[in-house]
């Protein structure tokens, strides 16, 4: 039985990592399969490298994966959570754009490259500015109060959007380009950090999720005894689009399966026993 710790995404690929430092890696195309035992529970997978001391039970809808005092102890030094102000590394201002009508300001670390990105599911994006931690993030609550732009956009969203991409890579950086030109115009830029020019990343073949069927639905949680099995066919950020046969393509979230132990599925061909929230279908008309 293996404990998963989350989705990686790195230069080598993407991998699926266990806790002890195995790693699976995941290859379009690839079947991806696991049940959950009967009578088995999800339990806290600690902090900041640590395992939880009593190893607590947690929710199974939960994406966190913590219970309330490890979750308390990872924000305790955190750049996300803003917790900390004297990490000496720069950092990159950025605009992400997940879909039509959905881009939102954030910041990496420069050494991080675009995997901030990736692991977000921004289908493209650009870096802004460069500069130290406290002027990127001054810089990002001066776009959110001037500009209305968010930090945070749900992962419901990313997920309600992504069938529906403008087909062309200049269609899909066209509301990033339109951003960064006001965002430059400011006149309210801290001294000590960089413009960058507008240079616009598109992400879809990196997801492979060009010419991929939309998805009827979503994992909401694992169950003991529940499986799921099926083709990898497109992945971004946490998401895991898997085409099991007779049903369609559903989105597994990755972040639910953290903290679970987790077993090869006995059947050879494709499953899924776990509880999934269908999407709602966009009608055309009133009927």
């Amino acid at each position: 039985m293996w404990r998963c710790s989350g989705l990686r995404w790195s230069g080598d690929g993407l991998v699926l990592a266990w806790e002890g430092g195995r790693g699976s890696a995941l290859l379009w195309g690839k079947r991806v399969g696991f049940a959950v035992p009967e009578g088995s529970g999800r339990v806290c997978v600690g902090a900041r490298g640590h395992a939880c001391p009593v190893r607590a039970a947690v929710p199974g809808r939960g994406t966190g994966a913590r219970c309330e005092e490890c979750a308390r102890l990872d924000r305790a030094h955190s750049v996300a959570a803003d917790t900390i102000a004297d990490d000496p590394r720069p950092y990159r201002v950025y605009l992400a754009w997940f879909g039509p009508g959905l881009v939102k300001v954030g910041i990496t670390a420069v050494e991080r490259g675009p995997a901030r990105l990736l692991e977000q599911g921004a289908i493209c994006f650009s870096w802004l500015g460069t500069g130290p931690l406290m002027a990127a993030r001054r810089t990002e609550e001066m776009l959110r109060a001037a500009l209305g732009v968010p930090d945070r956009i749900a992962y419901a969203e990313k997920r309600a959007v992504r069938a529906r991409l403008p087909g062309t890579a200049e269609e899909r950086a066209a509301e990033v380009r339109a951003l960064h030109r006001r965002a430059v115009a400011l006149d309210r830029w801290p001294e000590s950090l960089r413009a960058e020019p507008c240079e616009v990343v598109d992400q879809v073949r990196a997801f492979g999720i060009e010419g991929v069927p939309a998805a009827f639905g979503e994992v909401t949680e694992l169950v003991p005894g529940g499986a799921i099995g099926g083709e990898l066919v497109a992945a971004a950020g946490p998401d895991l689009h898997l085409a099991v046969r007779g049903r369609g393509v559903v989105v597994l979230d990755t972040r639910l399966i953290r903290g679970w132990g987790l077993v090869p599925s006995l059947r050879d061909d494709d499953e899924l026993a776990l509880p999934v929230r269908e999407f709602r279908q966009e009608q055309d008309g009133l009927f």
